[in-house]
């Protein structure tokens, strides 16, 4: 079993940045994985980043949506079992709960379903 622990989340006012955290405890993390998905209220949980799994070659093997590209970094330590998201220049439509997830699979998924572990998610609130 995978657990997976968000925090990090908090107000913001647009144009400002947050990092958040994602704790992860159980089986090996270098193995999954790893993705940040977001929700806003009344609306879907779409994906925001996956990286792969741990390596040398790990920091170049990422996928970002496209309403975050230049925007935000996934970034994860395996050293700290700890999976990253820093996003700059936030905007009110950023507003979400965020989640991390974790596959246990080499492809970089963007679809929620396809992700086995999920942490509680933390609520990041962009003011305009």
């Amino acid at each position: 079993q995978v657990q997976l622990v968000e925090s990090g989340g908090g107000l913001v006012q647009a144009g400002g940045s947050l990092r958040l955290s994602c704790g992860v405890s159980g089986r090996t993390f270098s193995r999954y994985t790893m993705g940040w998905f977001r929700q806003a209220p009344g609306k879907e949980r779409d994906f925001v980043a996956a990286i792969g799994v741990a390596g040398e070659w790990a920091a170049s093997n990422t996928r970002y949506a496209d309403s975050v590209k230049g925007r935000f970094t996934i970034s994860r330590d395996n050293t700290k079992n700890t999976l990253y998201l820093q996003m700059n220049s936030l905007k009110f439509e950023d507003t979400a709960v965020y989640y991390c997830a974790a596959r246990g699979a080499f492809d970089l998924a963007v679809i929620p379903g396809h992700y086995d572990y999920w942490g509680q998610g933390t609520q990041v609130t962009v003011s305009s």
